[in-house]
């Protein structure tokens, strides 16, 4: 009998062969997504120092319901207002071995309407 691997079990692989080819500098740092069926979370990571530049999630935006499509819009949006804060522009995004839909594509558009290029 072959045994399954859960769903999280699964993301984390796919998540380890994006990070392979994806690396963040201090010029263009890595924005990781990790969500979860109540928050959403982002961090900006600078790999080359090991560092991460700073954080945005639903929970520190006291958003009453951070589960659904549209606190991810807010993270992200939260998220370019952060980055600009800081000087930072140009990003590479790294979804986290998640698909790029829903939650994942709404955190990204929100973040590019705000300004940041990925």
């Amino acid at each position: 009998m072959i045994k399954k691997n859960s769903r999280n079990q699964e993301r984390v692989r796919r998540h380890a062969r994006v990070r392979a080819k994806v690396k963040g500098d201090s010029k263009t740092p890595r924005v990781v997504v990790f969500r979860s069926n109540k928050n959403i979370e982002v961090q900006v990571i600078d790999d080359t120092k090991g560092m991460t530049l700073l954080s945005v999630s639903s929970k520190g935006l006291k958003l009453t319901n951070g589960g659904n499509v549209e606190a991810a819009s807010k993270v992200g949006a939260a998220l370019a207002e952060a980055c600009k804060a800081k000087k930072i522009t140009n990003i590479v995004f790294d979804r986290g071995g998640y698909i790029y839909h829903g939650r994942v594509a709404a955190l990204a558009e929100a973040a590019r309407k705000g300004g940041l290029k990925f």
